[in-house]
């Protein structure tokens, strides 16, 4: 009997299906922008899910690798910019570039979807949890594994929807394992239609967990600790001009004189918004920094700035000063930036020939001390952090490990102008949005070029400057005091209650494998 026909219908079956899956991984990412569409990845996860749900383990790896890889490369293509306009890359070898981190990262995906086929016993209450389980151990290696890089982590997408009201309780974290499991449970209900009472019930707890969640916000976790006035300062300065000698002394004015002009108790300006080191400030404007520490030093009112700190000789490091009059005569506040960003804040190992083709200026920091104190002003502790820190809630929350020396105000210090006019700048903004939450903190964004603005404690964005334009954003924050169930937990023990829940889970699904359950049909 001839099986050519059927071979070449399954192969194309094969790549129809394997297209489907890459698309709808793009797909998912406008939620990451437009977060109406908050629906959106539980919906295109429940697609996997069911692919996935009965496949053998190798298609499953694939499946979930194409996934991966188009949900990150549709969602960080942005990082093209950076390479390639202004770090000097060849295009080809940016996209290449680009296209290979997308791959690499979905690896942790593919594993997840061969372990979940290999190890799925064929009982719903089972197979559903390890699916989120493997899910969330995924973006959790994603997180940690290599200095870590968990943008796009699905829980960002729930910012605006009713899942967020667990950001507190869980981080997220737990939001991306809870989607994880509402898309398992759909995908059970499609295999499951052939029994209608079994998959509407299924359904209804897809339902029920987003239209219940809003229950959880009656509970406050922290509460206000006076107001501040705020002024934020954004440059608009392009990338191409930030470091180059004939716009520096432009760019420098600007900064001193909104500096000047600020009668806001807290002033901010963005990372990096002073572009060089002391020793080259010095030469270029011996009296700069002096006029800048007299002007905060001797008056009611503080400043955060962003400038590099050290010397070509002993290293450098991506900081933050704090002035104001507490630090008139010894050293100023000072925060060194710890979460620094592979190939553009430091080399790794091997690398250093792939840096050496870019051009990027002050490439290789040295990280800071974990666990800063904060910045008082006032009543205020403000906790800088600089750039895509914030996209690391539990090394955040290892500043609230002593709830009397906990921060009362976040204040995230950014240029995003390395990736251009790009959906990075409302990612990132979705990003500082979610922290707010989950400590239930407001956080101060002064940003080079957007989005600088002032997110209250409840990731309301209160006022905000539009991007790519030069301003000074002013306002009144509120500050916080109290902890959250997910600042208690994840100050003391990081990520290892999801680790231990992750291995439980497991767990248990192996016992009630290798005991002999079998599929449900």
């Amino acid at each position: 009997m001839n099986r050519a026909p059927a071979d070449s219908v399954r192969s194309l079956q094969g790549l129809a299906l394997a297209l489907v899956m890459a698309g709808l991984g793009a797909l998912q990412t406008l939620a990451f922008v437009q977060t109406h569409l908050w629906w959106l990845p539980i919906a295109c996860m429940a697609a996997l899910a069911a692919a996935v749900w009965r496949a053998k383990p190798g298609r499953a790896a694939l499946l979930g690798w194409l996934f991966g890889s188009a949900w990150l490369g549709a969602g960080t293509w942005w990082l093209f910019i950076s390479l390639h306009f202004y770090g000097g890359l060849p295009a080809w070898m940016a996209v290449l570039a680009v296209a290979l981190l997308a791959m690499a990262l979905s690896l942790y995906l593919a594993i997840a979807m061969a372990l979940f086929a290999r190890w799925r016993c064929g009982l719903v209450w089972i197979d559903m949890p390890l699916f989120a389980m493997l899910c969330l151990l995924a973006e959790l290696v994603r997180t940690v594994i290599f200095t870590g890089f968990p943008w796009l982590a699905s829980g960002y997408a729930q910012i605006d929807a009713p899942l967020a009201a667990w950001a507190p309780w869980v981080g997220v974290s737990g939001i991306g394992a809870l989607c994880a499991a509402m898309s398992a449970l759909l995908a059970a209900a499609w295999h499951q239609r052939q029994r209608p009472s079994r998959a509407l019930a299924m359904i209804a707890v897809v339902v029920l967990l987003p239209a219940l969640s809003p229950v959880l916000e009656v509970r406050g976790f922290s509460v206000p600790n006076g107001e501040l006035s705020v002024a934020l300062l954004q440059g608009n300065v392009p990338q191409d001009e930030k470091f180059a000698a004939e716009h520096l002394p432009q760019t420098l004015a600007w900064v001193a004189l909104a500096l000047k002009d600020a009668r806001a108790e807290l002033v901010v300006a963005p990372e990096t918004a002073v572009p060089l080191l002391p020793e080259q400030l010095a030469d270029l404007l011996p009296d700069y920094w002096p006029a800048i520490r007299e002007r905060f030093e001797t008056s009611s009112q503080a400043a955060l700035i962003g400038v590099p700190l050290g010397d070509f000789d002993k290293g450098y490091t991506n900081s933050v000063l704090g002035l104001s009059a507490a630090g008139r005569g010894g050293a100023p506040y000072r925060y060194d930036k710890v979460h620094l960003v592979p190939f553009g804040e430091f080399i790794p190992t091997g690398f250093r020939w792939f840096t050496a083709m870019m051009n990027i200026p002050l490439g290789d920091f040295a990280r800071g001390p974990a666990n800063a104190p904060s910045f008082v002003v006032g009543k205020q502790r403000i906790a800088p952090n600089i750039c895509y820190e914030d996209l690391f809630g539990a090394e955040l929350a290892l500043r609230f490990a002593d709830a009397a020396k906990a921060p009362t105000i976040f204040a995230n210090v950014s240029n995003i102008g390395w990736f251009g006019d790009t959906i990075a700048v409302a990612q990132h903004l979705q990003i500082s949005r979610m922290r707010t939450l989950e400590f239930q903190r407001p956080m101060l964004r002064a940003t080079n070029t957007g989005a600088t603005a002032i997110i209250d404690h409840r990731a309301q964005v209160v006022a905000m400057l539009p991007p790519f334009t030069r301003g000074v954003l002013e306002g009144v924050v509120e500050g916080r005091t109290g902890i959250t169930p997910f600042a208690w937990w994840a100050s003391r023990y990081g990520h290892w209650p999801w680790l231990l829940l992750c291995a439980a889970v497991i767990g248990a699904a192996w016992l009630v494998r290798i005991r002999g359950a079998r599929p449900t049909r």
